[in-house]
């Protein structure tokens, strides 16, 4: 099981790292905001453990950053922030529990293994387009039976076109599900990760609709 710890206290994040690891976990250390958004860009973690108050960018904003990609990994924060206000608006961002510092390890190692027996509890439908199936649970991509090995940013893509089968979804709209509302980036890159899924999948899979977006199958005449 693989965890991203977002902490910026190096001496905590190093104590947590070591804790973990002797669980057998296998833990990435995100020192700040932007680097917990390019390792969460980069893979796929089984849960997340995130600090509030990061250097570049709160912890929230990041939670946002995952749950706006359609990204559902379990995560845990865990900050010294222990206001009532400021825990409710993290589990209304999104979050799956709350630690408030200072905490015993044990206790924080039990509240991950909750987290992650509720998240392996929940029941997410297999979707399906002709001979293409998707199962959001295991992350896993099959066409006509085989499966198909996507990259982070091509799985994200079909999963956002597969979850609004029969609608025209914006460029803006995959955008956001690949990088969330506020990072630039380049004019073409939706472009190249639908050309992957074409290759991949079939030519006839998703349809560019002009001036618009993309949608699966054929446009209705």
């Amino acid at each position: 099981m693989q965890i991203l710890l977002v902490e910026d206290d190096a001496m905590l994040a190093a104590a947590v790292r070591e804790s973990l690891l002797r669980h057998r976990y296998e833990v990435d250390v995100a020192p700040d905001a932007a680097a917990a958004r390019i390792a969460l860009g980069d893979h796929h973690y089984g849960a997340v453990l995130l600090d509030l108050g990061l250097p570049g960018g709160s912890g929230l904003r990041v939670l946002r950053f995952m749950r706006e990609r359609y990204d559902t990994t379990p995560v845990l924060i865990v900050t010294a922030r222990g206001q009532l206000s400021e825990r409710i608006e993290g589990l209304d961002a999104g979050a799956d529990d709350y630690v408030v510092k200072p905490f015993q390890l044990d206790e924080l190692e039990a509240r991950l293994r909750a987290v992650l027996r509720r998240a392996n509890g929940r029941v997410a439908p297999v979707l399906e387009f002709g001979e293409v199936r998707l199962d959001p649970a295991q992350r896993c991509v099959w066409r006509a039976g085989e499966p198909v090995n996507l990259s982070v940013h091509e799985y994200r893509t079909l999963l956002t076109l597969m979850e609004r089968s029969g609608r025209v979804v914006t460029r803006a709209q995959l955008e956001v599900a690949l990088y969330g509302a506020d990072s630039p980036i380049e004019s073409n890159t939706v472009a190249v990760y639908i050309h992957s899924l074409r290759r991949k999948l079939g030519e006839s899979l998703i349809t560019t609709v002009h001036g618009q977006g993309y949608r699966l199958g054929a446009v209705s005449s």
